[in-house]
Formats: structure tokens, sequence, C-alpha cells
């Protein structure tokens, strides 16, 4: 009764705080009040701040906390959905892949936690998920979202540097962005309409207005039916767009300063928020090599066949060819960082421009980050008649995008772009093993997990 010790949690750092009777200043009720404080509770406290003789090792912070006053602004529930230490215990790419497995069945076990492979106790998604406002207290989750914000930031900052512009574009339209079938459809106020897919057709409009250099940065909306890491159905976009002068390896060349700039900047200003993410879920450092390799779809098939892999030269990668090129490349190149470009027409949207040399060939790109694809992107059709053609090709009805259309009519410049996923950069330059949800997941879509 006389001693009585709190962690103290502040963001995603931490400090021991201690208060012992002491005349005129601690009573022992006092102290018994500090001990009925439920955890995760909001507290104000008056403190010295000393340095004990002994190290603190399960804290951030090496000094403690004498406190003097203390002040219980809210109390949380005593029973907590689960323990924060749960929720933080060192993750393995293997658990949490037989997680998402174990998440896709039926099965009559619905408890909070379960027992891990080396006996501790593991918070499973969905507890995760329904009590999202604890599950984002913990340290990783903490230095996840500001990575996140710190590639928003990089992003931003560069591209002011290269006379960018940033735009906002429209989410409600009456035609689909990019063609196929993973695409919300909406009635709007009686008319058809859907969210968009990219802001792909309102960045190329910005060009042909004279912006020259667009980027935006917004939510992104694809309804791709798949329980994996990779796929989601609402994501945050990081969009380019600019005017080209001689080829679209302008482009790339972009892309490769970019990531260069973005990459520097969170191993510099972010360095405390990775080596916590690192602590739950460990990753290996992210190697980014200069000069840019660049190697065209045709090189990467090439590749692939000298290690026994073949594939049809005229379609698109899948996600396991992908990511043994990506293995193989990290060998031969010793990078995480490349980019393939010249893919076949079959396997981009209907307003890639066409190799002029090759009509079987298109001029764009795809960057990968080991062996992830994060960016696809190219040169864009700028011809109106052509336009037009392509999206017949592709099925999409012309009049739902005649306005998209008729902007290249008066004068168009050539130009390109591309379009990244926040979620996907993040966790391919910083964490790589982690698929983490958006902070303010759905409801319906932490149930969606489980079907």
């Amino acid at each position: 009764g006389s001693l009585a010790f709190l962690v103290l949690r502040q963001r995603h750092s931490d400090i021991q705080a201690v208060a012992f009777v002491t005349k005129d200043v601690v009573s022992k009720q006092m102290v018994k009040w500090i001990d009925s404080i439920p955890k995760e509770s909001i507290v104000d406290v008056y403190a010295v701040v000393s340095k004990p003789e002994q190290e603190i090792i399960s804290c951030s912070q090496k000094v403690e906390l004498q406190i003097r006053r203390i002040y219980a602004v809210s109390r949380s529930e005593p029973l907590l959905p689960f323990q924060l230490e749960d929720a933080s215990r060192r993750v393995n790419p293997e658990d949490e892949e037989d997680e998402y497995e174990t998440q896709k069945q039926d099965t009559p076990k619905d408890k909070n936690v379960e027992e891990s492979k080396d006996q501790f106790v593991a918070v499973k998604l969905k507890t995760r998920l329904d009590n999202r406002i604890i599950d984002l207290r913990t340290k990783a989750n903490q230095a996840i979202f500001r990575v996140e914000s710190g590639v928003c930031q990089l992003f931003r900052e560069f591209l002011y540097t290269q006379d960018f512009v940033e735009v906002m574009c429209p989410k409600l339209i009456s035609g689909t962005s990019e063609g196929g079938a993973n695409v919300f459809n909406i009635k709007y106020f009686g008319q058809d309409a859907c969210l968009a897919q990219s802001p792909q057709l309102y960045k190329q409009m910005c060009i042909m207005g004279d912006f020259d250099r667009v980027f935006t940065i917004g939510p992104v909306f694809r309804a791709e039916n798949s329980f994996t890491p990779r796929h989601m159905c609402e994501f945050t976009g990081l969009d380019i767009e600019m005017a080209i002068k001689e080829s679209y390896h302008e482009l790339m060349d972009l892309i490769g300063e970019l990531f260069y700039y973005i990459c520097d900047g969170l191993e510099k200003r972010f360095a405390k928020e990775l080596e916590a993410i690192k602590e739950q879920y460990p990753f290996e450092p992210f190697k980014c090599k200069k000069p840019l390799v660049k190697l065209t779809f045709q090189e990467g098939v090439d590749i692939l066949k000298e290690n026994g892999i073949i594939i049809d030269p005229f379609e698109d990668l899948d996600t396991p060819t992908e990511k043994k090129l990506g293995e193989i490349i990290k060998k031969k190149y010793d990078t995480d960082f490349y980019i393939l470009h010249r893919y076949p027409e079959g396997a981009r949207p209907f307003y890639t421009m066409i190799a002029k040399d090759d009509k079987r060939y298109t001029n764009s790109y795809d960057v990968f980050m080991r062996g992830q694809e994060i960016i696809s992107g190219g040169q864009r059709i700028h011809e109106p008649t052509l336009l037009a053609e392509r999206a017949k090709h592709k099925g999409i009805k012309v009049e739902t995008i005649k306005d998209y259309i008729d902007s290249f009519k008066y004068g168009a410049y050539p130009h390109g772009g591309l379009g990244v996923g926040l979620e996907e950069s993040s966790c391919s330059t910083a964490l790589w093993a982690t698929s983490e949800e958006p902070p303010c997941s759905q409801e319906t879509h932490a149930e969606l997990l489980l079907k």
C-alpha cells in the first residue's frame, strides 16, 4: 500500500511513473486511488522528473516521473477487449498468412484472442478491426500511420520542387475511369453513376488546360472481390500527370527521383517510427539502387525464361510471377526497386499510347518494389479519333466519356502519368510484412474479412 507504479503513454512514447507515500505530498489514500485507475484511462499528471538508479528497459523514456498530483480526466472501462501488450507482439509473415486463411473459413470458434505458435496470446484480426480505436494505440500502428503521412508529405514536397500543381478530382462520375468490371455502380438521383476507379481522366483534362504538371491525393474505389492484402476496395491514390517533351522515359526518370527522395526522407526523418514498426513486423532494409533499373517487358519475359519460367509474352504477369521476377532481379541487380516498361497492348487500359514501332506494345510501365507492382502508368493517347477507337475496342461506351474525348480536340499535349496506392507504397518501402487497414475501417469491411 505505500507504493504505486504506472506506465504513462502519449502517442508512441511511454514513461514510467511512481507514487510513494510522502508526508504532506502523497497519502496512502492517494496511492490506493491511483491503483484503482483502469488501464487506458486518460490522466493529467504533475510530477518531478528524476533519473532512476536502475535503467528502465520497458519504456521508451529512460527517466522516471515521481507523481505529486494526478487527475483522472476520463476513466476507461475496466474490462478491455484485449491487452495492448498482446496486440503489440512480434509478428512473423507466416503467422499473418495463416490468420488470413483462417479468417476465410467458416469456423464456430470466435474468440477475441487465441494462442499463437510461440504460446503467447495473439489478438485476432476481427477483434482488432472491431475495436480499432484500441488497436491504433499500439506503437507499431502509431508509427505506420505516421509513416504513411510522411510518404504523402515527401510526395508533395518533391513534386512542388518540380513545378507541379495539386488538384482535386471528382469521385462521383457518369462513366467508368478504366473500363472492366471492377467498378462500384450507384444511382445518382435516378441516373446511372459510379465511384471513380482513378482520377486519370481529370488529370489529363488539367494538362490540356495548360497546367503542364499536376498531382492529386485522394480516395480510389475498386470493386475487387479478392481476399488478399494486395487488393483493397478503397485506398488512397497518389497520382501524377505531366506533359511530355520527347519521350515517356521522362516519366520513368521522374519516378526514380521521386522515390529516391521519399526513401531517403523516410530513413532520415522517420527512423524512430521505422524502428517501432520493425520491432513488431520484422523487415529487411529497402534497397533502392542508382541508377534506376529499367527493363522492357520482353526483357523481363526473357529473364524469367532463363530461370525456367515460361509465360505468354503478350499477357500481363500474375502476382506469383511478379514476385519470382523480383527475386531474380534482386539477385542480379541488387535492388528492390525497378521498372518494367513497354507492356503488351492487351495488358493496358484503353487510353494508353500504342508504340509507334510495334502496335503489339505500348508506351507504358509498371514500377515494382520487392517484386510487388506498386505503380502503373504510361503515355496517354492525346488524339481524339484514336482514343475513341481504343475505347470501343475495350468495350467502353464512347458517349459516357464524350467530355473526356472532346477535351483533346483543341490542341492536346503529348502527356503521361502514373498512379500509386499509398498503402502499397508505404508497405513496400517500409513495412513489407504488414497489411494494415485504414485507421477508420468500416464495420462492414471488418465483417467482410470473415466471408
